[in-house]
């Protein structure tokens, strides 16, 4: 592999969604007195916002639909009575704080330290623009990265393959020298291989269909790269 480029998703590769996401829930729960066991609320809230994530994915539903419609049907679910005003202040608050929670996965700073002394480092996420240029500054990770590219700032989201094509043209970058590292087998791994770039697949459960290299731990990355 002659590399040059190494782009990677934030969420759930680098940042720490889930643990950073229940702390700003707790949060929000003790200020707002929601009365849920938190626990019991997150079973229920993961996949729900997973589902919400991949219609928003596929153009379905707005950024507003996403962030009001998978509360309130946790809600709806749960038994939970709570107005449509406090949906909106949580969903608000939600993004308002879950930037100051700042967890990496076990191995982060050690790997984009070793890979930035030999390529350059970007990356692409389907997060919010307002949100994801504050996690990465404040979990102090910016200064690895030369260009970061948010789908929602070109217009278009991950798997879409100009999402892609945008990001190699900004990293001044060809496909065959560019590798994607992510969670996702389908926005991360079949995004990249359809611009013919090459991928990794960081998951701890999912394997992905063989000829795929999959990693469990960002550490592995130091085998290959």
């Amino acid at each position: 592999m002659n590399i040059k480029h190494v782009f990677f998703d934030l969420d759930h590769t680098l940042w720490d969604f889930d643990k950073n996401s229940k702390l700003t829930f707790q949060q929000i729960f003790e200020e707002q007195k929601i009365e849920l066991e938190l626990n019991k609320f997150l079973e229920v809230y993961v996949p729900i916002n997973l589902k919400y994530w991949r219609l928003y994915r596929e153009d379905k539903i707005s950024k507003s639909d996403l962030r009001f419609n998978r509360l309130k049907e946790v809600f709806v679910t749960l038994n939970y009575n709570v107005s449509d005003n406090l949906i909106i202040t949580i969903s608000e608050d939600y993004i308002k704080y879950l930037p100051n929670y700042n967890h990496l996965f076990k191995g982060t700073i050690e790997v984009l330290e070793y890979l930035n002394k030999k390529y350059k480092l970007h990356i692409i996420t389907n997060g919010f623009e307002e949100v994801q240029k504050l996690k990465i500054e404040n979990s102090g990770i910016d200064a690895y990265f030369k260009e970061i590219i948010t789908s929602e700032s070109i217009g278009v989201k991950k798997p879409n393959y100009k999402v892609f094509e945008f990001a190699l043209m900004k990293a001044k970058a060809m496909p065959q020298n560019s590798i994607m590292i992510g969670d996702s087998y389908e926005a991360d791994v079949m995004g990249a291989l359809n611009a013919n770039m090459l991928a990794i697949h960081f998951s701890n459960e999912v394997k992905p269909q063989s000829g795929v290299l999959s990693i469990q731990s960002l550490i592995e990355l130091k085998q290959f790269l």
